[in-house]
C-alpha cells in the first residue's frame, strides 16, 4: 500500500472549537517537544562557541529564531504529511487530522513563521546563522518531507541532517563562522537522530506500514534494524568522544560523553539481545531506547554547556 492509497477518501470536516482550542492547535501544529529538543543543542553550543557565558540577548535572539524556524518546518510538514496524518493511530489526533486547523491555515501559519524567523535572525544574529537557519527549514521540508520521506528507507538518515542544523546556527551566531568542534557536535546528532527514531519506527512499525512510509524496521528485518542502530550509536558516540581533544574539554565532560554513551549503546546491545531472541511487539522494548535517547542528548549537551564554565 503506498501513502495516496492510504489517502482516506474524505477530508475530516472543520471542527468548530473555542478560541483556546484553536490557539493550542496552532501551537500543536509546531511540534513542542521537537522545538524543546532541537533547542537543547543549540543554547549548549553557545556556551561552548563562547568559551563561557555568551551575551544573553545573542542568546534570547538565537532561541526565538530557531524555535520560529523549528515551529515553521514543523508546521509545514503537518501540512504536506496530513493525508498520512489521517491513517496513522499515532498522529491521529494533530490539528489537521482533526480539522482544528484548515490546510490553508497551517499553510499560511507556516510560512508566516518562516519569514518572521528570518527576520529575526538578520536583525539580531549573523548572516551566516540566518543563512543555516532558512537552510535547516528548507532542507527538512523540501528534501526530507518531500523528497525522502516516502521515497526510501534512509529517509530519516539523510534527512535528520535538518535536526542537526540547530548546533551549527548556534555555533555561527556567535562565533560567525564553523569551525571543528561545530562539526563533531553535527556529527554527535547526525549518527544519534537514527537510533532514536528508528527506536520509535519500531514501536509503531504498523503505523508506517497502513499509510505507505517505507521506514526501515517497516521494508528490513529487526535483526537488521539493530544492527544499524548499533553500528550508528558507536560513531555517535566516537564523535563525542573526538569533541575532548578537538575543543579542550575537560575531564567532567568527558566522564559525562564516556558513562552517558556507554548507557547508550547498552540500551542498543540489550534491544538487540531481545530481538535476537525472538522477542517481538512489547517485549522488544525499543521505546527504553527511545527515551533514553532523548535523556542522552539532553544531558551530553547540558555539559557541553557547562564545561567552558568551570575553572579547570
Amino acid at each position: 500500500m503506498t501513502a495516496i492509497d492510504a489517502r482516506p477518501t474524505s477530508v475530516p470536516r472543520r471542527s468548530r472549537r473555542g478560541v483556546r482550542a484553536t490557539f493550542g492547535a496552532y501551537v500543536a501544529l509546531t511540534k513542542p517537544r521537537i522545538i524543546e529538543l532541537l533547542l537543547v543543542t543549540t543554547v549548549p553550543t553557545m556556551f561552548l562557541a563562547a568559551g563561557g557565558a555568551p551575551g544573553v540577548w545573542l542568546v534570547v535572539a538565537t532561541f526565538v529564531g530557531g524555535s520560529l524556524a523549528a515551529g515553521a518546518a514543523n508546521s509545514l510538514n503537518c501540512y504536506l504529511d496530513r493525508d498520512i496524518d489521517l491513517v496513522m493511530k499515532r498522529t491521529g489526533r494533530r490539528p489537521l487530522a482533526t480539522a482544528t486547523v484548515s490546510p490553508t491555515e497551517a499553510l499560511v501559519f507556516g510560512v508566516a513563521l518562516a519569514v518572521v524567523s528570518t527576520v529575526v535572525m538578520v536583525v539580531f544574529v549573523n548572516p551566516l546563522a540566518t543563512v543555516l537557519t532558512v537552510s535547516a527549514i528548507g532542507y527538512y521540508v523540501v528534501v526530507y518531507t518531500i523528497g525522502l520521506k516516502r521515497r526510501t528507507p534512509s529517509n530519516i538518515v539523510w534527512g535528520g541532517a535538518a535536526g542537526c542544523m540547530p548546533v551549527l546556527i548556534g555555533w555561527a551566531a556567535v562565533t560567525g563562522s564553523l569551525t571543528w568542534p561545530a562539526v563533531l557536535l553535527f556529527l554527535v546528532v547526525f549518527w544519534w537522530t537514527p537510533p532514536h527514531f528508528w527506536a520509535l519506527a519500531l514501536r509503531f512499525k504498523d503505523d508506517y506500514a497502513a499509510a505507505g512510509v517505507p521506514m526501515l524496521p517497516v521494508v528490513a528485518e529487526a535483526t537488521v534494524v539493530a544492527r544499524r542502530m548499533v553500528g550508528h550509536s558507536w560513531a555517535m558516540v566516537l564523535a563525542s568522544l573526538a569533541l575532548v581533544p578537538v575543543a579542550d574539554m575537560t575531564v567532567v565532560y568527558t566522564a559525562a560523553a564516556v558513562v552517558l554513551g556507554g548507557i547508550f549503546l547498552l540500551e542498543v546491545y540489550r534491544l538487540r539481545a531481545r530481538i535476537r531472541a525472538g522477542l517481538i511487539d512489547s517485549r522488544m522494548r525499543p521505546m527504553r531506547v527511545f527515551h533514553w535517547s532523548i535523556t542522552y542528548l539532553t544531558l551530553l549537551f547540558v555539559a557541553v554547556g557547562i564545561d567552558p564554565l568551570l575553572p579547570l
